[in-house]
């Protein structure tokens, strides 16, 4: 079975589907078959990953069970749209509803070593099915003031899924994102997390920069478009599999890409 990761924040603008994007291409180039489902009715990760808006079907047609996983899969990412607003409406009537996604995931197709799931910016019932599906939960913070107020609560919601409907799941780590660390604000941000959450807080940060918004309008990833910047996502990958234990190969590849990016 793949590891699943929900990937999660309390609002948007925390660069969350920014990650979930370079973190599929990342672990992909180190030998991993990666599978990333859009959860997110805007569809911003569909369409970093190059999925026409017309594909069909999508995240919505499985949830409401008019498709297999296996027929909604373009590519490396099952996607969403705004029908998917819909969908989480309808759901919200059905018995077990925080199970649907769960259920919907277990008949993928094998062979996938890591599935990441990308959550809408709210803490709603797509959030919770994300996180009853999931194996690990990774939270992303913006590095200003309301960053510790926004992963309490995003906290809260992976506490209430474990406690309730997912008693394995784990925290993988809290991420401070669009971080420009020559500022004391996000300095602060930074200290802030530790303070609260210490080891949960990853020692990897990411940078902000116009660079992402530029790679994903040319439909090139990070690691090409600037190898300087992707250096952030490398050591987060490799932070993050040394968690998980296990894919040492992947592991070393993606230090010997990120040895290379430095040069």
């Amino acid at each position: 079975m793949p590891i699943t990761i929900a990937i999660l924040s309390q609002k948007g603008g925390t660069g969350k589907t920014t990650a979930v994007r370079t973190l599929t291409d990342v672990l992909s180039r180190g030998g991993l078959r990666v599978l990333a489902v859009d959860l997110d009715p805007q569809g911003n990760l569909s369409d970093y990953l190059d999925v026409p808006p017309e594909a069909q079907p999508t995240i919505s047609e499985v949830l409401s069970g008019q498709a297999e996983i296996a027929q909604a899969i373009h590519g490396q990412v099952v996607p969403a749209n705004l029908s998917l607003a819909e969908t989480e409406l309808a759901l919200g009537g059905k018995i077990g509803r925080e199970l649907t996604l769960r259920r919907a995931l277990e008949q993928a197709p094998e062979g996938y070593d890591v599935v990441l799931l990308d959550c809408p910016p709210s803490l709603g019932l797509l959030t919770v099915n994300a996180l009853v599906a999931a194996d690990f939960a990774l939270i992303t913070a913006e590095a200003q003031y309301f960053a510790l107020q926004g992963v309490e609560q995003a906290m809260q919601v992976v506490e209430v899924a474990r406690d309730s409907l997912n008693p394995s799941l784990q925290l993988l780590g809290v991420l401070l994102n669009l971080a420009d660390m020559r500022t004391v604000h996000s300095r602060e941000a930074l200290v802030s997390l530790k303070e609260q959450f210490g080891e949960k807080v990853f020692d990897s940060v990411i940078r902000s920069s116009i660079a992402y918004a530029e790679s994903a309008e040319r439909a090139l990833s990070i690691l090409d478009h600037r190898p300087d910047l992707a250096i952030d996502y490398l050591a987060l990958a490799a932070e993050a599999l040394g968690r998980l234990g296990g894919f040492q190969e992947a592991r070393l590849r993606i230090e010997q890409i990120s040895a290379r990016a430095a040069e």
